[in-house]
Formats: structure tokens, sequence, C-alpha cells
């Protein structure tokens, strides 16, 4: 008996990594390619007094820090620490800023938005040169919206809310609230949109537990050494210099003990200055003015209650800084957003430096400008810059989306409205500050872009 046997086809290969996505690489080797630039520009990284040094310090002798920083950027750095090398720094954020546009480029794809719309999406997260430049610097800010990206990106990526999926969003909450203490509202925020959402009890849970969970061990760790149970000893300082540019004590009314932190003759050309103004209120009392942190926050709760439209309107007017074509500088003494120049400076004379120097990096130096790389950033600079009306475009654009009541766009939305002004609202306006608000503003954008201009399924209501 024959059998009749026929040739198998050979199994179809499996589609690989890039299958659908050569466009989105072409554009991410671009950006990785202007990241190298920036390094062979600007060896070996940018050293900010005193912040850079005191997150190095710390990272050294891990200790909860007595001012404006938790320890979670600390913690970052001592992964780093055997390399002995502040370059190193650079890189790693310059690779967290690629994964941050990749975040954004697979979260829209996974909403089904074309290549296209995804790859423009991601666009200034990998082009903008403002964020070239943080990611270049030993600052906090690179990790925190590479932390919040991933967060929501992990809450999005399922159309359905896991109870596991919400416990690790609720750790990378966790985490960017020990790296930058305003993540801490947007912990709350995010479980308030949730709720909203109605995404069920469990997912709740398990992201609130696993996003308190880290904050309190740390702050009774921060306590033990403090005497506090806290995440920073600064924020009182902060509001209060948030409140000297409006503050009237004929107004307030405050008690014998609060009186000396009431304005003075002092005055300053931004909220921020007043927590360094030697003259300032606060810094004319006796010790270091984080001892008087208490005493700062009960002025600057009293001062907002009884001015609350001036606070507001306060809180308005810098906010609106962020729109305007030209980068304003605030304070005048900064230069705004274009940052890239010839030369370099030179590391200050203090001991922090010095002992941040021995312990970390010997060969630590400032970022100096290495031509012709260099002059391309120059160059670059201008024209890769997103503009104020731009961005406000982008969160008027997620507006609608949200009042439109689509669902995807509310949580990424309230995100970067909570980003802008937040920042404004503890403390002081910052171009820095912006850049967190560009990739939720991006995706917000985006997703209501899509929702309202895509045709409707065919006997069913458009998904939101």
């Amino acid at each position: 008996m024959l059998t009749d046997v026929r040739p198998t086809a050979p199994p179809l290969p499996r589609p690989g990594l890039l299958a659908g996505h050569h466009a989105f690489a072409v554009v991410l080797a671009l950006a990785a390619a202007l990241r190298v630039i920036v390094m062979l520009g600007y060896p070996p990284a940018r050293l900010y007094w005193y912040d850079s040094f005191e997150y190095l310090d710390t990272a050294v002798h891990l200790r909860p820090g007595a001012g404006f920083h938790p320890i979670g950027y600390s913690l970052f750095l001592r992964l780093l620490l055997p390399f002995h090398s502040v370059g190193l720094i650079a890189a790693v954020q310059h690779v967290m800023g690629l994964a941050i546009g990749v975040m954004v480029y697979a979260l829209l794809r996974r909403r089904s938005l074309p290549v296209w719309a995804a790859c423009l999406a991601a666009a200034p997260v990998l082009f903008a040169a403002s964020f070239f430049q943080l990611e270049h610097a030993v600052l906090s800010d690179t990790p925190f919206m590479f932390l919040i990206t991933a967060g929501l990106t992990t809450l999005m990526w399922s159309p359905r809310l896991s109870a596991r999926a919400a416990t690790g969003a609720g750790l990378l909450f966790a985490f960017a609230a020990l790296t930058r203490t305003i993540a801490l509202p947007l912990l709350l925020l995010v479980v308030v949109v949730l709720a909203f959402q109605r995404v069920g009890r469990r997912p709740l849970i398990a992201l609130a537990v696993s996003g308190t969970l880290p904050l309190a061990a740390y702050a009774g760790w921060y306590g033990h050494h403090h005497g506090r149970f806290a995440l920073s000893g600064a924020d009182g300082v902060s509001l209060w210099a948030r409140t000297m540019t409006f503050a009237d004590c004929s107004v307030i009314r405050p008690p014998a003990g609060l009186a000396p932190l009431c304005p003075n003759a002092t005055v300053v050309d931004a909220a921020s200055e007043y927590v360094w103004a030697p003259g300032a209120s606060l810094n004319l009392l006796p010790g270091d003015r984080m001892d008087h942190n208490d005493e700062a926050r009960a002025f600057a709760i009293r001062a907002i209650a009884a001015q609350p439209f001036d606070y507001l309107l306060d809180v308005a007017r810098d906010t609106s800084i962020a729109f305007a074509w030209t980068p304003i500088a605030h304070p005048k003494r900064v230069t705004p957003a274009f940052g890239y120049r010839l030369g370099g400076g030179g590391l200050p004379d203090q001991p922090l430096v010095e002992r941040a120097r021995r312990a970390y990096d010997p060969r630590m130096s400032d970022a100096r400008a290495v031509r012709p790389w260099a002059d391309f950033l120059i160059a670059y600079q201008y024209p890769a810059y997103l503009r104020g009306p731009v961005l406000a475009a982008l969160l008027l654009l997620g507006a609608a989306g949200a009042v439109a009541r689509r669902r995807a766009v509310l949580l990424p939305w309230s995100l970067a409205v909570a980003l802008l002004v937040c920042p404004v609202a503890v403390l002081d306006f910052d171009h820095r500050y912006v850049l967190p608000v560009v990739p939720f503003a991006c995706l917000a954008a985006a997703l209501a872009l899509h929702a309202i201009v895509r045709p409707p399924l065919p006997g069913n209501r458009r998904p939101g």
C-alpha cells in the first residue's frame, strides 16, 4: 500500500522584534545618535552646585538628608558607584531618556494608533534639546521621569487593570516619590482617577498599599535619623517661600511665634529665591533654615488660608511662564532652556565638592565644550525646542478628550496637569520642572485625537 507523502511547507518565520516598527527604529537610532553627540560635545557630565554634589555625597554615605532631597536618586547613583564615573551616570540617563520615548511609542501602538502618530507623539521626548541637557546632568529629573512614565505604562498596558500590574505601578510611583517628593500627590491622583473609572477594588487596594509601604518605611528611617516621620525636611521652607510673593501679615495676623516669618524689606524676582536670599526673614532666624521647617509650614498654611485668591493668582501667573514662545528667565539670574554654549565652568572650591570627588569619581570635572560637536548642539537647540504654545495646544487637546469622556485620555492628561501645576504650587516655576509634563501631554493629546477622529465601530459606541 502506497502512502501519499506530500512535502510539508516550512513553518512561517515568527515576526521579529522590529516587525512593523522599522520607522520607529530609524527614529530611535537618530535620537540615540544625538545623545552620543551630547556625550562627545560636553564630557563628562553637567554638575550643579550644590544639588549634584549632595546627591553624590549621599550615595557614598547612605543616609536620609535633612534638606530638599529624599534618598531615591542617591540610591541610583550608589548602584553606579563601583565604576567611579559621572560620565557613566550621564550615559545611563541618556538610555533612560530613550526608554521614555519607547514607552510613549509602545503604549500608543498598544492602543492601536498608527506608526506615524506614535512616532510623532514620542518625538518631543526623543529630540527636544532640553531633554538631552537634563539627561546629561547629575540631577534626579531623568530617573524621576522614567519611573512615572513606567508607572503610567504599567497601568495602561492592558484594557483591564490587574492587581499585579497595579502593585508594580504603585511601587514605581513610590520610588518616584523617593526620587522627587512631587510624586506624592501624583500617587493620590492616580488612585482617585482609577477609582472614578471603577477599575475594581483589588487593583485600587494593591496600588495604594504598594505605593504607601516603601514611603512609610523610608519615613520611619528618616524619623530615626531626624526625629520626624517625613520624607524630607524642607517642605515647609518651600511652601513658605511660595507665600512670600503675596503674604500680607496685616491680613494673616500670625501668632507671635510665627510673626518673625512675615515678609520684610527683602524683595527678589522669584518665589524660590526667598529660600536662599540672606536678608529674607526665614534666613534671619537663628540656626539653619531647615531647623525652622515646621514653623515655616505653619506660617504658609495660614497665609494660604487667609489669602487663597492671592495664592491661586500667583500660582497661575508663574505656571503661565511655561506657555511663552521664547523661554522666560525665572529667576532672572538663570539661563532659560537654551543651555548649550562654548566654554565650561569649573567646580566650586567647596569641601562638599572635594569630598564627592575623592569618594565617587577622582577624575570628576564639570562638562566642557568640545568642538565641533558642541557647535552642532548650540545650533540644534534653538529649532529643537518645544515651544510653549505647542505645549498649551497639547494640553488643550488632551482636555478636549477628557471632557469628551475618552477613558484612556483622563489619566495621562491629569498627570500632565498635576506635574505642571504642583511644583509651582509648592515652591516655584522652573523650566526643568516642565519637562516631565511633555510625555504625558503627548500621550493624552495623541489618544484624544485618535478617539475623536476615528470612525465609530459598526453597531457599537466608540470606545473611549
